[in-house]
């Protein structure tokens, strides 16, 4: 029997490498879903082609939607600074992107529906970033509800499941799942503000959680910066 398919969101970072690692060390073939949403670190997309391929992904798409002409964050508007002083309890950060995850899983709920596949797997993480309000368990379910009320394969009892494997693990835990699936993570652009050449900039939150990780799970950093 062939191995059943998942759709795997994609963005190059650290967490979406590991995602599609777990999915496919659970016997997935994964197809591979990128998103260019208008952010300002495009360097993430680059990486990601290299991250399917490595990773073994069957087939690797981007998608093109523009979030960047709504604006309303620091990663789709240039004149809103990044934040480089930490994560903050409580807050919702300017990095986060209104509508992104809910855009992102419903073109991966569209392919999904095409391919005949009923999982969709995901990196959201409601450990690190808990201000963010689609990364949250309730918000998973929530869609995974939606998308089975919303398409013929789920009228047709074909369940759809949303996999969020890291959901719940700390960024030194996903390292070391990645680590021992054989993650490259030197492939992996994370930065909110990385160059052209995917290096990063070392100060913004997305490396500041980042290098913390491999610090606290006890593994060097392989990370690319741009200074030092």
């Amino acid at each position: 029997m062939s191995a059943p398919r998942a759709i795997v969101l994609l963005s190059g970072g650290l967490d979406s490498a590991t995602c599609l690692a777990i999915a496919r060390a659970e016997g997935f073939d994964a197809y591979a879903l990128s998103v260019a949403y208008g952010q300002r670190h495009a360097a993430e997309l680059i990486a990601s082609k290299k991250v399917a391929s490595v990773l073994g992904a069957v087939e690797h798409r981007v998608a093109h939607v523009d979030l960047g002409q709504f604006g309303g964050s620091a990663l789709t508007d240039a004149s809103i600074a990044v934040p480089i002083d930490g994560v903050q309890e409580d807050i919702i950060p300017v990095t986060y992107v209104p509508a992104r995850n809910t855009v992102m899983l419903s073109l991966a709920l569209g392919w999904a529906e095409v391919l005949g596949a009923n999982d969709i797997f995901v990196g959201v993480n409601a450990v690190d970033y808990s201000g963010y309000p689609d990364c949250r368990p309730e918000y998973i379910a929530a869609f995974e509800a939606m998308g089975n009320l919303a398409t013929r394969a789920g009228v047709e009892g074909h369940r759809l499941r949303i996999h969020a494997p890291l959901l719940r693990l700390s960024k030194a835990e996903i390292v070391q799942r990645g680590t021992a699936l054989g993650v490259d993570y030197a492939m992996t652009v994370t930065c909110y503000q990385a160059d052209d050449e995917g290096r990063a900039c070392g100060e913004c939150d997305a490396c500041r959680l980042r290098r913390a990780g491999f610090e606290t799970a006890g593994l060097a950093d392989p990370t690319r910066y741009a200074r030092g």
